[in-house]
Parts: C-alpha cells; sequence; structure tokens
C-alpha cells in the first residue's frame, strides 16, 4: 500500500466512522471552531491537536502523532500530522487546513516552483495534452502526489462546517487547460487557471515570485466553485454551535497548577470513554 492509497483509505474509514457515528465528529468540530471565540486564528492550530487525538480515540485502527511547528518547519513537505495504519503498517502524513468556504491554499509551494515553471512556456493559454501531462509529472508539481490535504471548512454565519478532501487524482485526470490570468478582479499579481474540458474551474497556481507572501503563491482552490472534485468526509455540512463553557474551562487551566490540570484531566478522559460506549459499529 503506497501512502496516497494509505491516506485514501483512512479518509474512507473516516467517512464510514462519521456516518455511523455524526456526533463524535460534531463535538469536535464545535469545540474547534468554538476557539474562534478566543482567537481568529487560533482554531486552526487547535484543530491539529484536536483531530490528532481524534484519530487516537475513536479510530481504533490508526494512531497519530501531531507534528508540531518547530518539527514541521524542518520537514521537507507540509505536515502537521503523522498517522499510522495499524493494520498495514504504513505511515502518512497529512496537512490540516482550517478555512472558512471559499479559497483554500493546497499548498504554499515553499520553493516558489509552481508559477515560474508554467510561466517557462511562454503561453496564456497551455492546451497540449502532452504539455500538461508533462507538467503534472515534473519535479515542480510533485505536491500534487506528496501533499495529503485535510480540509475543516467552515461557514461561520450560519455556523456549519464539512471536512472536504480535495481530488488531486482526479483534477490530474481532468485538466484540459490552463489559463494565465493577469492581475485584476481584487489581485495583485497574475494567476494561472486550471479547467476542464466543460471549462469547469478546478484549481490555481498563484504568483511564486520571491516577493509575494503566503497568501499570493502556492496551488489553490476554491470549496465553492470546484465542489465536483471535493470529497466530503462528513457526507455534506454538519451544524455545529460554541461550547461556550470551554473558553471558560481555558481560561481557568491558564491560571490553575499543573495538578489541577491533572484532576481535571481524569473527568475528560472518562467523559471520553463514556462516549465510545456510544459509538456503533
Amino acid at each position: 500500500m503506497t501512502k496516497m492509497e494509505a491516506f485514501n483509505d483512512f479518509v474512507t474509514r473516516l467517512k464510514h466512522l462519521i456516518t455511523k457515528n455524526p456526533h463524535l465528529i460534531k463535538t469536535t468540530l464545535s469545540n474547534i471552531f468554538t476557539m474562534r471565540l478566543i482567537g481568529n486564528k487560533t482554531h486552526g492550530d487547535l484543530a491539529e491537536i484536536g483531530i490528532s487525538e481524534f484519530i487516537n480515540q475513536f479510530m481504533y485502527d490508526f494512531s497519530s502523532v501531531h507534528v508540531g511547528k518547530e518539527l514541521y518547519r524542518a520537514k521537507e513537505h507540509e505536515e502537521d500530522i503523522t498517522i499510522f495504519n495499524e493494520i498495514s503498517k504504513v505511515d502518512f502524513s497529512i496537512s490540516l487546513k482550517a478555512y472558512g468556504d471559499g479559497p483554500l491554499q493546497l499548498s504554499t509551494d515553499k520553493n516558489s516552483a509552481m508559477f515560474p515553471f508554467l510561466k517557462s512556456f511562454k503561453k496564456n493559454i497551455i492546451n497540449n495534452a502532452n504539455t500538461i501531462k508533462t507538467i503534472f509529472s515534473s519535479e515542480e508539481f510533485s505536491e500534487f502526489d506528496n501533499v495529503n490535504v485535510l480540509p475543516l471548512i467552515y461557514d461561520e454565519k450560519n455556523k456549519k462546517c464539512n471536512i472536504m478532501i480535495f481530488d488531486f487524482a482526479g483534477v490530474k485526470k481532468s485538466t484540459t487547460s490552463i489559463k494565465l490570468e493577469s492581475e485584476g478582479g481584487g489581485r495583485k499579481h497574475p494567476v494561472f487557471r486550471f479547467f476542464d474540458k466543460k471549462e469547469n474551474y478546478l484549481c490555481e497556481v498563484r504568483y511564486g515570485d520571491a516577493s509575494a507572501n503566503a497568501l499570493q503563491r502556492g496551488l489553490w482552490t476554491n470549496t465553492r466553485h470546484a465542489i465536483p472534485y471535493f470529497n466530503s468526509a462528513t457526507n455534506g455540512w454538519i451544524d455545529y454551535s460554541d461550547n461556550t463553557i470551554l473558553v471558560k474551562l481555558f481560561s481557568y487551566a491558564l491560571i490553575s497548577t499543573a495538578k489541577g490540570h491533572h484532576e481535571a484531566l481524569k473527568n475528560l478522559i472518562v467523559d471520553i470513554e463514556k462516549q465510545k460506549i456510544t459509538m456503533n459499529g
């Protein structure tokens, strides 16, 4: 089993678990997005810890480790969580994203290689099948095979969320044209956009020069415009609610001792075990 196959198997198993036990993911995602009450970016970092623990507690054939930011910076590829399949003995890493419904960054393209590579063809429209095949098989576009992205997409206004998995393989097969679009429409830099044979939007590579920041470069898509190329692990949108008691728990925890944390942890473990009892096979 390859790492990509292992990731796809994990997604299938995750979807099965959520289908049988939607309350588990609803509780977890509600708690994660409640963190936005603490800070607009807080939920992203805590989502990595939360999803890693979700896997350890509820997905019995898998174990996971939160890589951490310091280790992450030293890694060759983007990854936030390393997952180990206890059955196949294959490990793989995932990049977890927590984004609002709309533009979604799939890869930061740390080496700023993708945009210059596309520009090297010196065409505003690339629609030759062999050229497109060459592009996807190139080292510059290796992210299509090396990054397993698990996006937690949320609609804060309507209090709903969706775990949407981008179909990298499907996009590679379906791309029939890549078009260069100049700056404008709110963009400061040009962008290469990918389309299928029906001119449906698939994804885009943003400007990759050294002067571009992380939000202006890399591989992006849009969860609203590329819906056919997403697989929902939550079977569509699920409602969530803010857990204000969790915010109070954090505030108390920050001024409590390790002894107090230890006692609180005992009660949390009991609560998790009770949730496991309610799980369907």
